[in-house]
């Protein structure tokens, strides 16, 4: 590891370490209060279900008032006797009227009615009319009691919780069945007073028993939710989720009618500000986290960048790059007095006598190779002077035609151009002139026969090259494909792009050549029929002018033709070797 990386890891390893500590205790400290909270909500719960019970436990006690009553004792056997319709009938609003008397006296009695042994019903409150199976399961439910009440839950028929309870005789201690009484009673109503006030109304309470939910009531068990029994291990609490929400989730058993009530009270109403709270120390440790961070990278980074710079002047220096030995001193000044600023100090100086002699290498370099281009270059003018000469003789024996005086024209533009050495490179622009020069010439030689063809865009004609690069090769064309063609042969130039360079391509359509003489050629390893002077002139002086990634790429095949294709920078400036 860098060393940045080595500063960087130990304080981060520090903070983290720092962080699991404090979280840990942060979470321990939560955790004491999770069951401080349980303790209060247990007990909110529990006076809950004791206030919902003490309400239940009243009306009990007043169906016991209602089956003791001494008026309801003495009518109800008087039905059971064989009385005409009428007098049951009159019995049985005397003690409806007694049943309204009682209920008057409880806001949560949705209905009293009692029914005796010939089926008859006396009812005070709002009339309810069960299905008849309902009925049958109250009465059998309710004689299951042997006169206690038996407390029937809410169905898919009737959302009451009823209090059922048989009516017997105490008269001499007969106990012999009268008749049954049924209460409907407002649950939701009781549930909904008693947690009025309290944290529970906020949330959820729920009631069961054996399995069976009390409250809320749901008339589509279908809809009914499933909860799972909290475990002793929890400690009769936890929390849990419900559609996606998180709850407090808390459970106990009532003493009286054995009922399950379970309180779910939304996390996040409980532990609002304990939840702000601990994104507050969570958003302030993880910025402080942040901002250590941020400075020890500052520190690591002001302790390795001298040591980065460094290296990476040294590979700079590496790549033959040697600026830095220019630099301004203004900038070696700041460096820090310590043991890195003296390596950097030493370092640049050391530069410096490098570049030095590099640059007087560089000098001597330059001037052998500018001697061998122009030695090269040298070698051009009498072997072209020569076939000049050649095809003006041929044409002044052959035609005696005032011709050769635009020959000679062309010839004299050719031997200013060859001669003068002025400019090493020049445009191709200027080359094709030369070329044109030189077609005009060997136009009045081979008339038909020749076909030439140039197709070099104005952009490409401002490109540099080496003087007397393109008419060598136009030349070599006329020699090897055009003298032994006894058809027309067609000579085209023209100009191809590539990224970063430009290919200028000389083909013809001669008798070409096979692959081991292509090769040889390519090699240098050919003889040739003139004075030896060809390709490997032209490949040289376009190697010294621009470097070793440009030259001539020859490419050749048997009764094809030939094409050379000259490679130079896609540039338009001086800079050359």
């Amino acid at each position: 590891m860098r060393i940045k990386h080595r500063v960087f890891a130990l304080i981060s390893l520090i903070m983290a370490v720092s962080f699991l500590t404090t979280y840990f205790s942060i979470q321990y400290a939560y955790s004491i209060y999770d069951e401080q909270l349980y303790s209060k909500s247990s007990q909110l719960l529990n006076l809950s279900s004791s206030g919902i019970e003490n309400e239940l436990r009243k009306i009990d006690k007043l169906t016991f008032n209602i089956v003791t009553d001494a008026q309801v004792q003495s009518l109800l056997p008087q039905i059971n006797q064989d009385t005409t319709e009428f007098e049951k009938y009159r019995i049985r609003s005397f003690i409806t009227d007694r049943l309204v008397q009682y209920a008057g006296y409880e806001k949560y009695i949705n209905s009293i009615e009692v029914t005796d042994l010939q089926d008859g019903l006396s009812q005070a409150g709002q009339i309810i009319r069960s299905f008849p199976s309902k009925r049958q399961m109250i009465l059998k439910e309710s004689a299951l009691g042997l006169g206690e009440t038996r407390w029937i839950m809410p169905d898919d028929d009737e959302n009451y919780v009823i209090a059922a309870r048989e009516i017997r005789s105490y008269q001499n201690l007969e106990l012999n069945r009268l008749g049954t009484i049924i209460v409907r009673i407002k649950f939701d109503k009781i549930v909904e007073d008693v947690v009025a006030g309290t944290e529970l109304k906020n949330g959820e309470i729920r009631i069961t028993s054996n399995d069976r939910t009390i409250f809320p009531i749901y008339t589509d068990t279908a809809d009914e939710p499933t909860i799972t029994n909290v475990n002793a291990a929890h400690q009769g609490y936890m929390i849990k989720e419900f559609n996606g929400k998180s709850y407090f989730f808390t459970e106990i058993k009532s003493g009286y009618l054995g009922w399950t009530y379970l309180s779910l009270i939304p996390f996040d109403k409980i532990f609002m500000k304990i939840i702000l709270m601990k994104n507050i120390l969570l958003v302030g440790f993880i910025v402080s986290l942040l901002v250590v961070m941020v400075l020890a990278i500052n520190f690591s980074r002001s302790l390795t960048r001298p040591i980065e710079e460094l290296i990476g002047q040294m590979r700079q220096v590496q790549k033959g790059d040697f600026r830095l030995a220019e630099a301004e001193t203004a900038s070696w000044t700041n460096v820090q007095m310590d043991e890195v600023g003296q390596l950097q100090r030493t370092f640049r100086v050391m530069i410096q006598q490098i570049n030095e002699l590099i640059t007087e290498n560089y000098s001597k370099q330059l001037t052998i190779k500018e001697t061998q281009f122009k030695a090269l270059q040298a070698q051009i003018n009498p072997h072209f002077l020569y076939n000049t000469l050649e095809s003006i003789n041929w044409m002044a024996k052959a035609n005696g035609q005032p011709q050769i005086s635009k020959m000679v024209e062309s010839l004299g533009f050719l031997l200013r151009s060859s001669i003068s050495l002025k400019e090493t490179l020049i445009t191709v622009g200027e080359e094709m002139d030369i070329v044109m020069n030189y077609i005009t010439i060997q136009k009045f030689r081979f008339e038909e026969r020749l076909i030439f063809e140039m197709d070099i865009s104005d952009d490409v004609k401002r490109l540099l090259l080496p003087k007397l690069t393109l008419q060598p090769l136009l030349e070599n064309s006329i020699h090897y494909a055009l003298e032994s063609m006894i058809e027309p042969c067609f000579i085209r130039i023209w100009a191809h792009r590539e990224p970063g360079r430009v290919l200028l391509v000389v083909e013809d359509n001669g008798p070409g050549m096979e692959e081991e003489l292509l090769n040889q050629v390519r090699r240098g390893e050919a003889r040739t029929r003139g004075s030896g002077i060809g390709l490997k002139n032209i490949e040289e002086r376009i190697i010294i002018a621009f470097g070793e990634g440009y030259g001539l790429q020859l490419d050749s095949e048997q009764g094809k033709g030939t094409k050379v294709s000259v490679i130079i920078p896609d540039e338009m400036g001086n800079q050359h070797v």
